[in-house]
């Protein structure tokens, strides 16, 4: 790699650092190329060689908060062999509590599952639950586990963020999922 495109390369870098940062300082409302301009301290028209606009941004930073996820859920099924159910969804729900702009990045700005080629991060973060549930699936089919499980913490953080769910219930919560899948 030159000069020229490693420049260029750091310069996206650059974009979708301080976008991510921004968003989970002040929400993607706050995240408009007028202010990443500002804050990078590069013009408008730089932003827009790299990316066609803000959407584009975020697909980077949800497409990355996926493979985050898929490492965070393969290292707690790792360390906690004899309890991976639980393990891997204290590490989902750690992972959205600790990222809540990515985690609204990566379910609300155009990623998709139902796809018949979704983006290969989306595809590893399923694949590490699935990992995880298909021992415990008794005769269910393991995606539709995975697929259930997945929508139950999603759920779960949603609700929870929005403030809908009673307070300090979250361990019995957790337990609860962990219950409904493991025997």
């Amino acid at each position: 790699m030159g000069k020229r495109d490693r420049e260029r390369a750091q310069r996206r870098e650059l974009i979708v650092q301080t976008a991510r940062d921004l968003a989970e300082a002040e929400g993607w409302a706050a995240v408009t190329t007028r202010r990443l301009a500002e804050l990078i301290e590069f013009s408008q028209p730089v932003l827009y060689t790299h990316f066609a606009g803000k959407d584009a941004i975020i697909a980077v930073v949800a497409d990355r908060g996926f493979a985050q996820l898929a490492e965070e859920l393969a290292r707690a099924r790792a360390e906690w062999p004899d309890d991976p159910i639980r393990a891997v969804v204290g590490a989902y729900l750690g992972f959205a509590d600790a990222n809540p702009a990515v985690y609204d990045g990566m379910f609300g700005r155009g990623l998709h599952f139902a796809t018949s080629d979704p983006p290969a991060s989306l595809r590893e973060a399923f694949a590490e639950l699935r990992a995880t549930v298909t021992r415990y699936a008794r005769g269910t089919d393991p995606t539709i586990l995975t697929e259930v499980v997945w929508s139950a913490l999603h759920g779960l953080v949603t609700l929870t963020r929005d403030g809908r769910l009673s307070e300090n219930r979250q361990k019995e919560r957790l337990a609860a999922i962990v219950a409904l899948v493991r025997p």
